[in-house]
């Protein structure tokens, strides 16, 4: 419901109106100024309000600008999740959000920069138009003023320059064609496809931020946008001379015959992104650092379907359920940096991975490892522990094709807990529901299902774990194979005890089985998996829980893995 939401997310809920509210106060606040203010009276002139629509966004540009590194600064966030460890969860958890907010400052800085480029283009325009204009209108006579020297208001000073010209030849022109461009490669680059298949390309294209950055610092270094000078408007104020302006007279003796002069707006993007860039800086430093540190593989496992599983070992190397580790292999490319879910349990005296051939980086690694140990740089661990799972008596846990991962670290470590009799563990009873298109790239995780199923029959524990695998993709021979080994003790697909179920699963009846086996309990539901599927657990939850206090109730948590 929205008061859990907002319960949970409070803090989120709060950064969010924050960043909204100050947003529109810097865009109202700026646009009613150069819309407004007695200084740009000769500038609007010629401009109009394309001044203040290009003003205003260009100061939430900065703005944005200078959030857009933060979230991304990972040992900070890292430090400030240490920080708040005494605080709640819940809050520490929303640090857990940070490329959720990232995404939504990089597209605000994207629309902000088409109001900001459509903005100069008019005024471009303008400029050009009052260049070129004759007679004795006032945009015309401003425009004529570069010829007695620096008292310029209008940079055009010539009836032959274009608008191209000026975008390809002036500082703010060229730089901002740049930045631009930088933003586009950069916004296009990171969908979650290219993610997810082209990995190489979103990461060399996001260091064009380097790009970004320093177009952003000189851009309006030039200062083509002018106002009049405090010291003129003490002399000749617009409300009172401008009229004089038009009717120009040799013989005046007038306190308003004296033209105006004018000064430009200083640069000031520096101002706002100096403190974050130094704090990136820092973080680069960091990471350099931490990499540094020397990892010894311990293990190399070749699983079917070319998946690799590294064990490892770093001094001082802690971890906690569903976190993930950034890993690096300089044979292979000594920038690229990709990210891991853990799949060790935190009791284990190794930490591991297991990499499945998506992509060029994850194949040359699995053919590197086939021939020879290289080196491996290892950054992290970062997120947030999954530690909810074990609040719970009874868990269902939900994995959805590779996000099954993080619940090899949680399944182990409920195992490891639950036979050291730990007191934290309340867990009694867990239902792990596994579905995905092909069992081919997780064989490995059968192979841990197995071995736990093994463990929890020979010390008596056998339902302590309950599973159920549905295969949500099957073809012809896996079917025709089902039906002649039907009646057999292990499944055909996996080899396991629990048969695998073909489709997807009836959230209501196992939410029903669940509630009928539990009438008492508090029941945790956990889902690594797609934003569908949470939103029909989500409801699944709130059907199933019962007004009655005493009675089941539902409570439903989504990993940001």
């Amino acid at each position: 419901t929205m008061g859990n939401w907002l319960v949970n997310h409070w803090f989120s809920a709060a950064v969010l109106a924050a960043w909204l509210g100050i947003n529109i106060f810097l865009f109202t606040y700026y646009f009613l100024f150069f819309d407004q203010d007695e200084r740009y009276f000769y500038t609007r002139a010629i401009l109009g309000s394309a001044l203040a629509w290009a003003r205003a966004s260009a100061k939430c540009l900065n703005f944005n600008s200078m959030l857009i590194l933060l979230p991304v600064c990972r040992n900070l966030l890292s430090f400030l999740r240490g920080t708040c460890s005494c605080c709640r969860r819940t809050l520490r958890k929303q640090l857990d959000h940070n490329l959720t907010f990232h995404k939504l400052v990089a597209y605000t800085l994207a629309l902000l920069t088409a109001v900001h480029t459509i903005a100069h283009l008019f005024n471009l325009e303008r400029y050009n138009q009052s260049q070129q204009a004759t007679g004795g209108s006032l945009p015309a006579v401003l425009s004529k003023m570069h010829l007695q020297g620096s008292k310029w208001l209008n940079p055009i000073h010539s009836n032959q320059t274009t608008v191209e010209y000026v975008a390809f030849t002036t500082i703010p022109g060229l730089t901002g064609v740049i930045i631009t461009l930088a933003l586009i490669l950069m916004v296009t680059s990171s969908t979650e496809f290219i993610r997810r298949n082209y990995f190489e390309l979103f990461w060399y294209t996001h260091h064009l931020f380097l790009v970004y950055f320093a177009g952003l610092i000189i851009h309006g270094i030039a200062g083509l946008v002018r106002g009049q000078t405090e010291q003129s408007m003490a002399e000749v104020h617009p409300y009172h001379c401008a009229e004089y302006l038009t009717r120009w007279d040799q013989n005046c003796t007038h306190h308003c015959c004296k033209e105006p002069e004018f000064g430009s707006i200083p640069a000031e993007s520096w101002k706002w992104v100096l403190a974050p860039i130094i704090l990136y800086v820092f973080e680069r430093i960091l990471r350099v650092w931490r990499a540094q540190q020397k990892v010894v593989v311990t293990k190399v496992v070749m699983h079917p379907a070319r998946v690799l599983e590294l064990q490892m070992q770093k001094k001082g190397f802690c971890m906690e359920v569903g976190q993930y580790i950034f890993v690096n292999c300089p044979a292979i490319s000594p920038l690229e940096w990709h990210p891991f879910t853990l799949t060790s349990a935190p009791e284990e005296d190794f930490f591991s991975i297991h990499i499945r051939a998506a992509g060029d980086w994850t194949e040359r690694l699995i053919d590197t490892f086939q021939l020879e140990i290289p080196r491996i740089e290892v950054d992290g661990p970062f997120g947030t522990a999954s530690e909810d799972v074990f609040q719970y008596e009874v868990a269902m846990l939900v994995g959805a094709g590779i996000g099954v991962t993080p619940f090899a670290s949680v399944l182990k470590s409920i195992w490891y807990k639950f036979q050291q009799a730990d007191q934290t563990l309340k867990t009694k009873k867990i239902y792990f529901y596994w579905l995905c298109r092909d069992t081919g790239a997780f064989a490995w995780f059968n192979d841990l299902l197995a071995s736990l199923e093994q463990k929890m029959a020979e010390s008596g524990k056998a339902d302590f774990l309950t599973y159920r695998l549905f295969l949500t993709g099957w073809d012809t021979s896996i079917a025709n194979n089902v039906a002649l080994h039907f009646d057999t003790a292990t499944d055909t697909v996996t080899g396991l005890r629990h048969k695998t179920i073909f489709g997807r699963p009836m959230w209501n009846v196992e939410f029903a089985a669940v509630a009928a086996a539990h009438p008492r309990s508090v029941v945790g539901v956990f889902l690594c998996g797609p934003e569908a599927l949470a939103k029909s657990l989500q409801k699944s939850c709130h059907q199933h829980s019962s007004l009655d206090p005493r009675k089941v109730k539902f409570y439903f948590n989504k990993e940001n893995f």
